[in-house]
């Protein structure tokens, strides 16, 4: 909590009760939910809390690097409390999202290079398959 407030501080920010709600519930979970998830979640605790201030917490702490901004594609956004490097696996059924533990990508901004005539600053990379539920839901 001293780190976030330390960061929010450094970057001239106020550390709204808000942004501090959103946070330590994308810290709490490696699910890797939409705003509005996160808002319906959130909602019980902080009734007066809007989905907009919601969106508003979830870009303020992308800005800051405590939290990352995913896109698998599905037209909307889902946020994920881990900022380490790893790439995530997207259920074409259910539509969940995982983490992929153990197989880092960095070095392919490296092997990039040689094709193009960029400076790779990053990369992401999604997996799309069937999750393991879904997986016995279609055979049942």
């Amino acid at each position: 909590m001293d780190n976030l407030a330390s960061i929010f501080r450094n970057k001239k920010l106020k550390l709204t009760p808000q942004r501090i709600a959103v946070y330590k519930y994308l810290q709490s979970t490696k699910e890797h939910p939409s705003a509005e998830t996160i808002y319906k979640t959130l909602q019980a605790d902080y009734p007066t809390m809007s989905l907009a201030t919601v969106y508003k917490a979830l870009k303020t702490l992308v800005e800051v690097n405590l939290i990352q901004e995913i896109n698998v594609g599905e037209g909307n956004f889902r946020y994920d409390g881990n900022v380490e490097p790893h790439s995530h696996i997207q259920c074409l059924n259910c539509g969940k999202v995982d983490d992929i533990e153990g197989i880092c990508f960095k070095d392919l901004n490296d092997k990039v290079k040689d094709f193009v005539n960029y400076k790779v600053i990053s990369n992401q990379v999604y997996f799309y398959g069937i999750c393991e539920d879904c997986q016995k839901n279609l055979t049942d």
